[in-house]
């Protein structure tokens, strides 16, 4: 079976330096049963590739011209199955033009509800392009079934996997040190984090806190008052990394005690949150979204994810290590066991034979082992 996988445009697929999508697509491909004929598709330009075989297009094209640069590869490719990461529109352009194979969009977000009769047209079109939709958790369906309730297509969800070995840190060997990983905006909840960080550290000297930033180029402006009142208060108590590569992230998750992921909006699934029970941190969670099917039993929910249910829970911890670490231990154990690359790839492949038989059938053209 040939599999295309085509990332968003801008994705450069840098080790290293990747984001929660493109780690999702390496890992899960890593692993594959048919990963001697997968080809991943995206923009040239990483200094380390996340992988030796990359198929690349020319980096800084302009949507039209990427577009038909990606379906020339195809039609050259002739893949069996086209996997599109994330962009609905480009997607649907993209297997439009290009017939034949079985064309899934894999969405790692919400597909936002149309906001009048003209875009819930256009996006039905859109939709309507596609053999197969895959999102990353059960609650990410259950919200596009909700969202377009006419919809008849096919969609199922196979949850994000995580590589447990290499974040594992040891769940009793911590440091005091609260965490917040995640993009500098409001809707990751940055704000509510650093008002309850600032309220615990007050109480406690002996704790610190560290700001993983994604994206900090694009949210700087909103999110640099609410950093800088925390490190002209706390000075060196408090870590501040921006935009930091893979490593550095991997390294100060390995090292907190706690770490909180305050999502305000509903969360397709939330890699963050298995990281950091992966690396053997307590998690607080608003559990919103996918991030309480992501996480089970093993966190302390926060909803309203504001600040004064944040300092509730971040004291509890403090002040409860037998709490904290059996967060710790039942957070690491439920990763390992439920969200392995090992498991999720299974997942995706089982699914990916059932479309190419499905393909088959259509076309009167014999089945194909699953081995």
């Amino acid at each position: 079976m040939r599999i295309a996988v085509v990332m968003p445009r801008g994705s450069l697929m840098d080790r290293g330096r990747t984001n929660s999508m493109e780690t999702v697509a390496v890992t899960l491909n890593a692993g594959s049963r048919f990963r001697d004929d997968v080809w991943i598709i995206c923009d040239a330009g990483a200094a380390d590739p996340a992988r030796l075989d990359l198929l690349t297009i020319p980096a800084g094209l302009g949507k039209a011209a990427r577009t038909k640069a990606v379906a020339t590869r195809l039609r050259d490719l002739a893949p069996d199955i086209v996997e599109y990461h994330q962009q609905l529109g480009p997607a649907a352009e993209l297997a439009r033009k290009v017939r034949g194979p079985m064309h899934v969009l894999y969405r790692h977000t919400r597909i936002k509800p149309p906001g009048n009769p003209i875009e819930r047209f256009r996006y039905r079109k859109r939709l309507e392009t596609f053999d197969h939709l895959l999102f990353v958790s059960e609650a990410a369906c259950d919200e596009f079934r909700a969202d377009y309730p006419k919809f008849k297509g096919a969609i199922s969800a196979v949850c994000n996997p995580i590589d447990v070995e290499a974040w594992r840190g040891d769940a009793e060997r911590r440091e005091k040190l609260i965490l917040f990983s995640g993009r500098a905006m409001a809707d990751k909840g940055l704000d509510a984090f650093c008002e309850a960080l600032a309220a615990v550290l007050g109480r406690h000297p002996d704790w610190r806190g560290a700001l993983m930033l994604g994206d900090w180029e694009k949210h700087a402006a909103w999110a640099t008052p609410h950093v800088a009142a925390l490190t002209a208060r706390f000075g060196d108590r408090v870590e501040v990394h921006r935009s930091a590569p893979l490593a550095e992230v991997m390294a100060a998750t390995r090292r907190a005690a706690i770490a909180v992921t305050p999502s305000r909006v509903a969360e397709a699934l939330g890699l963050t949150a298995l990281e950091a029970q992966a690396a053997g941190a307590a998690l607080i969670s608003s559990g919103r979204g996918g991030l309480r099917e992501a996480s089970g039993d093993h966190a302390l929910y926060v909803d309203p994810p504001e600040a004064p249910g944040l300092i509730e829970a971040m004291e509890r911890l403090i002040g409860d290590e037998a709490l904290r670490l059996t967060l710790a231990r039942g957070g690491q154990a439920h990763v390992a066991a439920t969200h392995t690359p090992a498991v999720r790839t299974v997942q995706l492949d089982d699914l990916r034979q059932r479309l190419d038989d499905d393909r088959r059938g259509r076309s009167g053209l014999p089945g194909r082992s699953a081995a």
